[in-house]
């Protein structure tokens, strides 16, 4: 990392000095500078923001086609990630991981992916005709989570389908969990394939001690990060991250240049710009901040009755994840008593266990209020805890359905194809028309193109039953379900 380069923020001066320049402006956007605003939005957001929400203009780059400030401020994000170059998303990571599919595999290529990748993978097999390849995460015991994806894993599935033209893994997963992606990036690169990394819960992993290494910095050939998760930077900002022989950059470009809008928010760029400039000067003891704080919230929930604190070598040491299984609790049941009474608002819960995030925003005020939250919830709940169901709606770990997941057909093939509704209870056998994605976290349990099993209908009953929030199916409650004809 160049010190001296990283203290700057090239985009957020150009501008700020476009702004200063009180330019008569006779582009797009409308609202000229927030005085055409509504009122109401400006009370909420303020005027200033909007001085920042411009387009092409002079002197402000173009990202499709970057060779000014927006493309200094890609090669400072590159620097201190320590790949060879890096592409601002504006689209979120989900554009980015369509773009890093689109640009190693053509149709009816093999991937080699971990089931429990995020829908937007999904959307990438889609858009490219690939096959997945299915491999499955460790269990972690005692708990309904995935663990990381091994190296043995990997190699044994490369020897059974050794046409795949890339893997995919996803680490850290939702609820923190690291694989150990310097080895699987070797075992990649002995066979000429490249590693392909979503890592958006994980920008943070490279301005840590201790904790598992970042994918960039493990060899990984490409790496998309959402900085606005765990970086500082707006909502659906993230960066892709490349390096290394065996990625294409024009066919990066190229990709990048599909999955992207061609009106990106210089709101966001200027907020990955200010991101990596905070992580530069002091992501070291911002990290360090927030690790500590962490510490003391993991200890603190340990101590109350009854309540489990996953502590795991390959976890993200700022992912919560805490469980009242035990109990006969659900994680979802201890989320919403969380924020009904104490307005403590958790980012994932499940069937098994609720999960936060600890970052340098978060104060030790914040922490104490989740601790007396839990500790007075789990008190309550207790006393009319049902029990644990092994069956739920909101069980996420690709493990309730490993080994059984059966690809009859391309995601492609089968989001083309004909297709007929039916009655959930009658799908059984039959090949899926459309995808079922609770959400969060957005990991489908079921794709386009796969088989039907026992064990899927009776997960999608219990999805009907809980009516548990999805992405995918056209008849969301369930009644019906599109397969193939």
């Amino acid at each position: 990392m160049n010190e001296a380069k990283q203290n700057k923020t090239p985009l957020i001066d150009a501008l700020r000095q476009f702004a200063a320049g009180n330019p008569a402006y006779f582009r797009i956007p409308a609202h000229r500078f927030g005085k055409g605003v509504d009122e109401t939005l400006a009370a909420l957001l303020g005027k200033q923001v909007f001085t920042a929400d411009l387009t092409e203009a002079e002197g402000l780059d173009d990202l499709h086609a970057a060779t000014g400030v927006i493309a200094e401020a890609e090669a400072l994000a590159a620097d201190l990630w320590g790949s060879d170059s890096c592409h601002f998303l504006v689209n979120g990571s989900t554009g980015g991981n369509e773009a890093m599919l689109l640009s190693v595999l053509r149709p009816q290529d093999k991937i080699l992916t971990a089931r429990n990748v995020h829908k937007s993978v999904l959307m990438g097999l889609i858009l490219t005709g690939a096959v997945p390849v299915w491999m499955y995460p460790d269990e972690v015991p005692g708990w309904q989570l995935d663990g990381p994806v091994s190296v043995d894993t990997v190699e044994r599935s490369l020897d059974e389908h050794p046409d795949c033209k890339a893997v995919m893994l996803v680490s850290p997963t939702y609820f923190g969990i690291c694989s150990p992606v310097r080895e699987i990036a070797a075992l990649c690169h002995e066979r000429n394939i490249p590693l392909l990394v979503d890592e958006a819960h994980g920008p943070h992993l490279h301005f840590m001690k201790n904790a598992p290494e970042d994918a960039v910095s493990a060899g990984a050939d490409l790496v998309v990060q959402s900085l606005h998760k765990t970086g500082g930077s707006m909502t659906q900002s993230s960066l892709l991250h490349v390096q290394g022989p065996l990625a294409d950059r024009d066919r990066i470009r190229e990709s990048l240049a599909l999955t992207m809008s061609t009106s990106p928010s210089y709101v966001l760029m200027a907020s990955l710009d200010g991101a990596r400039h905070q992580l530069a000067m002091h992501g070291r003891g911002l990290t360090e901040q927030a690790e500590k704080l962490a510490l003391y919230a993991r200890t603190a929930l340990a101590s109350v009755p009854g309540i489990e604190v996953l502590d795991l070598p390959c976890s993200d040491p700022l992912r919560l994840v805490f469980s009242a299984g035990k109990l006969g609790i659900s994680g979802e049941e201890l989320s919403r008593r969380l924020y009904e009474t104490d307005f403590v608002s958790l980012e994932l819960a499940d069937a098994c266990q609720a999960a936060a995030v600890i970052t340098w925003g978060n104060t030790r005020e914040d922490v104490e209020r989740l601790v007396n939250s839990v500790r007075t919830a789990v008190q309550e709940l207790r006393q009319k805890a049902e029990p644990f169901p092994k069956v739920s709606a909101k069980t996420t770990g690709a493990a309730l359905f490993r080994e059984t997941a059966e690809a009859a057909v391309s995601p492609r093939t089968a989001w083309y194809a004909a297709a007929e509704s039916v009655p959930l209870e009658k799908t059984g056998g039959r090949i899926a028309a459309e995808s079922v994605i609770p959400y969060p976290p957005g990991i489908p349990v079921l794709y386009p193109g796969e088989k039907i099993t026992p064990e899927m209908t009776e997960y999608l009953m219990a999805v009907r039953m809980e009516k548990t929030a999805l992405h995918g199916p056209s008849d969301r409650s369930l009644t019906c379900l599109r397969v193939l004809k």
